[in-house]
């Protein structure tokens, strides 16, 4: 006696999230994994370069070819990725019963990310072979299983870029300067004293004053090279500033938009389809001809 085993229909709801219409999750069917033979890889099977996808649903069916009196299980399964068993494992027991009946089967499953399946197979055990087998992966892709993915997945994080802070003192010590160093450097005094012995007291004055002026002007360039570069370092972090303000402002606030539009098609409709000519156009042109023809004999008279 031939032996069906009904085809499950489950309609599942998984853990939901809140999300916008442009970032849902969504769902998607794998090609037959068993179309080259009893074993194939996941990574041929499931889309590259998805982090989010899971798998929740797993169909298959196929058709065993045994003797009635023969033991024979097959087990449709996956192993777990990290080598510790099977993340999926489904079995049939044919044990006494007679083959050539397709079995077809839709098995649940918690959604359970791609990382963790490995490669699947079908095993026979016992006495027997499937044929035509077919093995479907149903699986759900979430685009915010990356939160930066998008402004609005939950736990997105507005990412703000490091601004390194520019210390205006390194950039210029006025203390440095040569020109300030020579203006409050201190003279030899003795040597000082006999120069002040040598010359008369109207030369003196007048080395002093000349000594005094070149040391104020030597001060006023040293202060305004100072605040020179200090004002050109304040621009520089200034100008970090806003470099990193507008990049933050260019990644997020900025949306790609649809507007609908169509096409006016024209409604002129001529209801005559001859146009007649226009008699005050015939006369004015005769008369102008007349009137040329009449120049041109004038000429000649």
């Amino acid at each position: 006696m031939l032996r069906q085993l009904p085809l499950l229909v489950v309609l599942g709801c998984w853990v939901g999230y809140s999300y916008s219409e442009s970032i849902a999750p969504y769902y998607g069917t794998t090609p037959n994994a068993a179309s080259s033979g009893n074993t194939w890889s996941m990574n041929s099977v499931l889309p590259s370069g998805v982090p989010g996808l899971d798998i929740d649903l797993v169909i298959y069916n196929y058709t065993p070819i045994k003797e009635t009196q023969d033991s024979m299980i097959v087990h449709i399964q996956n192993e777990n990725a990290d080598g510790t068993g099977y993340i999926f494992r489904e079995s049939d027991d044919w044990s006494g019963l007679q083959g050539g009946t397709e079995i077809r089967k839709v098995v649940p499953v918690t959604p359970v990310n791609r990382n963790q399946w490995g490669d699947g197979s079908i095993e026979v055990e016992g006495t027997g072979t499937v044929d035509n087998a077919s093995v479907i992966y149903n699986y759900r892709v979430d685009p915010c299983y990356d939160p930066q993915f998008n402004p609005n997945c939950p736990g997105y994080e507005v990412q703000i870029p490091e601004i390194e802070t520019v210390d205006v003192s390194t950039l210029y010590n006025a203390l440095d300067d040569e020109n300030v160093k020579n203006s409050t450097s201190s003279t030899d005094t003795d040597q000082y004293e006999e120069d002040e012995n040598a010359k008369s007291e109207e030369e003196l004055a007048k080395e002093e004053e000349e000594e005094e002026k070149d040391s104020k002007e030597r001060l006023e360039k040293a202060l305004a090279a100072a605040d020179n570069t200090l004002m050109f370092a304040e621009a520089i972090a200034q100008s970090q500033i806003l470099d990193a303000m507008n990049m933050a402002i260019n990644m997020n606030s900025y949306y790609s938009a649809t507007i609908t539009g169509g096409t006016y098609a024209d409604s002129v409709v001529l209801v005559d389809k001859e146009i007649p000519d226009n008699k005050q156009g015939l006369r004015n042109g005769l008369a102008q001809q007349l009137l040329h023809d009449k120049m041109i004999e004038m000429q000649y008279k």
